[in-house]
């Protein structure tokens, strides 16, 4: 395997890790800042208050999105398993 190859595999992976991250990620950084702004509005300064709801919203987001993250890592793991039986 020549060094372009382990540079096109490894940024396709980051890209993979990326495609399934980012969406989880967003969520929790829009209901933060959600949540962020009712508790400046409202003066409640609950610091559990944020963790809940958080939660909530990260794991309906993962059932939802779970066929889509798994097709990416399978796909990736697709084009790994066949660079290592074609040997590189």
């Amino acid at each position: 395997m020549t060094g372009a190859q382990v540079l096109d595999v490894a940024q396709d992976g980051i890209w993979t890790l990326i495609y399934v991250a980012s969406p989880l990620m967003l969520v929790g950084l829009v209901v933060g800042v959600v949540i962020a702004l009712i508790q400046a509005l409202t003066q409640i300064q609950e610091q559990t208050l944020v963790f809940v709801p958080k939660m909530l919203a990260i794991s309906i987001t993962l059932v939802v999105l779970l066929p889509f993250m798994g097709a990416l890592m399978s796909g990736y793991m697709d084009r790994i398993a066949d660079l290592i039986i074609s040997g590189g």
